[in-house]
């Protein structure tokens, strides 16, 4: 079984910035594909940025393209989400997850294909 915690959510200010972090554990670590996605309450959950187990590619929800930078540190089982410029329609919890499918990078921003969740962080951006 693996678990996913994420940490790095917080209240901040239009124009700011965070980075969430998600650190995995459970098993002997295989470098799986890893996402964020994001939901606000009472809307769907949608897709934020997916990474290769590699590290060597990734993909990006174009809502966040030039501001959100997904990254990994596959020594520290870790999944980073740097958020730039936010705005106040970024308020979401956002959540990691993980995927043991192997799908082509485009059908990574697709709930579905994903195994286990963590329990998400909270992003709050208002002046």
């Amino acid at each position: 079984q693996v678990q996913l915690v994420e940490s790095g959510g917080d209240l901040v200010q239009p124009g700011g910035s965070l980075r969430l972090s998600c650190a995995a554990s459970g098993r002997s670590f295989y470098n799986p594909d890893m996402s964020w996605f994001r939901q606000v309450p009472g809307k769907e959950r949608s897709f934020v940025a997916a990474v290769r187990g590699s590290g060597g590619s990734s993909v990006t929800a174009d809502s966040v393209k030039g501001r959100f930078t997904v990254s990994r540190d596959n020594a520290k089982n870790t999944l980073y989400l740097q958020m730039n410029s936010l705005k106040p329609e970024d308020t979401a919890i956002y959540y990691c997850a993980i995927t043991n499918s192997r799908v082509i990078l485009s059908r990574l921003r697709d709930g579905a294909n994903y195994d286990y969740w963590g329990q998400g962080t909270q992003v709050t951006v208002s002046s």
